[in-house]
């Protein structure tokens, strides 16, 4: 291997390339125990398709427009000198890393932005239609954004100066707008707001939300891209939010609802998960408690927002991601320190308004481009083939409509045991409003 050439770094970044791909299929556990029992398959598929969908993108263009030579200066997106990955070779270098594992670590990072964005239109969307929008989405959307981000003389790293470690604007910002933006031109569910829409399998979502959990270290102590301090602080950072996040929203519910509940545990952690992914290489372990805790007990109230607004926003992507990846990327202007960033420091550090005011910036930048841009895509995609599900798929489960299959049928609800025997979750409030 050439000179610079780092064993221990790669070794990590090859683990942590693993853990992040895992995310995916822990995400669709997540989302599948989270809706009904008719569409708990076609839920688990629109994160597995948008692994193998998003791997072709990548491959032939993506990581060529994010990570390619910046045209122009603008700081927009990337050249095509990388297409199909051409001209990289095994002993090719980005930092200590091979160039071709710097490519696939980044890679998973785009298909679990576009898998969560699913979320958002579960029970009701067209499968085709899916993994159109997938395509176009990620080619579109989330490349140009990741350039802005992460690649070479993007306009928000290089030009603004805005922190984001792992993808507080680039994953959370930018699938919570992509999802609110699908969420209201698909429409709401039949029923919704009327009918109680209540997890059918929570064991599935605790699962999920662990695999999650477990897969989160990779996402943002692998974007130290070595095995060093500042892995090692992510990694503290993000179980420490983590763990506030949980707490937090269990308090709340406490408080409110006079029960805490395994939907919220779950819900929770991930708020403060999604919060500290910004913040996790520029905050000390004090401000990571606080970040998730922040983003545990916002997020517990902005997933009761759709039912106030009238958006369907299906298993909470607005709520939580789009929410709590506001409040860690913006609260790296409060708690930053120099001793994590080398230099910027937040307002408690003594560093003014100024770092604050570019992560608002990067943050309004982020979400305006995502909300347009998948707005304008699914509505193309809708006009030329239908985007939403027709009224019949719907009522009848899209597994059976869809897929030809059931989870019933297939044992996840029980051996022979009637749908309608199947044990129900209690009210959540804050989830499921009262019909």
């Amino acid at each position: 291997m050439p000179t610079g050439f780092d064993a221990g770094d790669t070794a990590w970044l090859l683990a942590s390339t693993a853990l992040v791909l895992l995310m995916t299929p822990g995400l669709a556990l997540f989302y599948g125990g989270m809706v009904r029992a008719k569409s708990a398959l076609n839920m688990l598929m629109m994160s597995f398709v948008s692994i193998a969908v998003v791997t072709v993108v990548w491959l032939l263009v993506g990581y060529s427009l994010a990570f390619g030579k910046d045209l122009g200066g603008a700081g927009l997106l990337g050249g095509l000198e990388y297409a199909g990955m051409r001209g990289i070779g095994p002993t090719d270098l980005t930092g200590s890393v091979p160039t071709l594992l710097h490519a696939a670590f980044q890679l998973t990072f785009a298909i679990i932005t576009a898998a969560l964005i699913s979320g958002a239109i579960a029970d009701r969307a067209r499968f085709g239609a899916w993994v159109a929008f997938v395509a176009v989405w990620t080619l579109l959307v989330y490349v140009p954004v990741a350039h802005w981000v992460f690649g070479p003389g993007g306009w928000i790293l290089e030009k603004l100066q805005a922190l984001d470690f792992a993808g507080g604007t680039v994953v959370e910002v930018n699938c919570g707008a992509s999802g609110l933006a699908l969420a209201l031109l698909l429409g709401p569910r039949i029923g919704f707001k009327k009918e109680a829409m209540r997890p059918h399998n929570l064991p599935l979502v605790l699962l999920g939300a662990g695999l999650l959990w477990f897969g989160w270290f990779g996402f943002n102590a692998g974007s130290a891209l070595g095995a060093n301090g500042l892995a090692a602080a992510a990694f503290v950072n993000t179980q420490a939010a983590g763990c506030t996040g949980l707490l937090g929203w269990l308090v709340v519910e406490k408080i409110r609802d006079g029960h805490a509940t395994t939907l919220g545990a779950a819900s929770g952690a991930v708020a403060g998960l999604v919060a500290i992914t910004p913040s996790c290489g520029s905050v000390g372990v004090a401000g990571a408690l606080l970040i998730g805790l922040a983003a545990g007990v916002l997020c517990s109230y902005a997933v009761g927002w759709k039912f106030r607004f009238g958006y369907d926003d299906s298993l909470d992507v607005v709520g939580v991601h789009l929410v709590a990846g506001i409040v860690g990327t913006v609260l790296i202007g409060v708690f930053a320190t120099s001793a994590m960033t080398g230099g910027p420091t937040g307002l408690l550090s003594g560093g003014g308004v100024g770092q604050l005011g570019k992560q608002i910036v990067a943050v309004l930048a982020v979400g305006a481009y995502a909300f347009v841009m998948t707005y304008g895509i699914g509505k193309l995609i809708d006009r030329t083939m239908g985007f939403r599900a027709s009224e019949e798929d719907e009522r009848s489960g899209l597994d059976l409509a869809v897929h030809a299959e059931s989870a019933y049928d297939h044992g996840v609800l029980g051996h022979g045991v009637p749908q309608n025997a199947v044990h129900r979750p209690p009210h959540h409030p804050d989830r499921t409003p009262t019909p």
